[in-house]
């Protein structure tokens, strides 16, 4: 579903990607982990054609993600934001039907509300949440209302970024069943970047090790913790002696 070949992308003087292949199939959950300022945002970015590779052929379900026509290319996709980003000046059931109600996907305004409302109950929030705003919910109500916009319209492909920043043990572990959950139950393909190991654990069928703009080591997660590759073996474990060099 989703190919980058040899790609590269460099900010100045800094090179971030130094010519990444990774492949992930269609209907499976890619979880790619590695340090902070090793370019998964970045990567995660040129997939959807926010940033603009340097060299490289990035292609979904066969297409040029840079020749694509944008709308229809991005309406296949959904997106959790690492800190939500949900928009305060609005009520909860339209932050999760945003989409719904603009551009080729729209829907009449109630019918917008009872897609969000199904939504908001599939991540296990009753429907009186709807008219709340964001400010009133707690961290981890928040990130579910993310949870439910990106699944809002269906999409074939869903990204997570960090998707456990910031919540404590108990609310990550309800999130990644959640987002495990869901992915399996929409024949989604996903693409999940994350530090946290136990949603890696969690929500991957495979994971993909990014460090010095390459990736390192790709395979099941069932293989993880038998790669014998050592910048992987160091990162899952969090060690400070190893190849990579801790930042002090």
């Amino acid at each position: 579903m989703i190919s980058l070949s040899k790609v590269f992308k460099s900010f100045g003087p800094i090179d971030v990607l130094q010519g990444v292949d990774l492949s992930i199939e269609r209907g499976k959950s890619m979880v790619i982990i590695g340090g902070s300022g090793t370019g998964k945002s970045v990567c995660l970015k040129c997939v959807l054609g926010l940033i603009k590779p340097d060299q490289g052929l990035i292609t979904v379900d066969g297409q040029d993600v840079q020749t694509a026509e944008r709308e229809a290319f991005l309406a296949r996709f959904g997106m959790l934001f690492q800190g939500g980003a949900l928009f305060d000046s609005l009520p909860v059931w339209q932050n999760v039907a945003f989409r719904l109600m603009r551009g080729s996907l729209k829907r009449p305004k109630e019918e917008a509300r009872d897609i969000a409302i199904e939504k908001l109950r599939r991540v296990g929030l009753k429907p009186e949440v709807a008219d709340k705003f964001p400010a009133e919910l707690s961290g981890g109500m928040q990130k579910r209302v993310g949870l439910a916009r990106a699944i809002a319209a269906d999409p074939e492909i869903i990204f997570f970024d960090e998707p456990t920043t910031g919540l404590d043990p108990i609310m990550s572990g309800v999130i990644n069943d959640l987002i495990r959950e869901i992915v399996v139950e929409m024949g989604a393909t996903a693409m999940t970047i994350t530090h946290d190991m136990t949603s890696v654990r969690a929500i991957a069928d495979d994971i993909a090790m990014l460090h010095n703009g390459v990736i390192q080591w790709t395979g099941p997660v069932a293989d993880m913790d038998q790669s014998g590759d050592p910048y992987l073996d160091q990162f899952i474990h969090g060690r400070a002696e190893g190849p990579i060099e801790a930042v002090r």
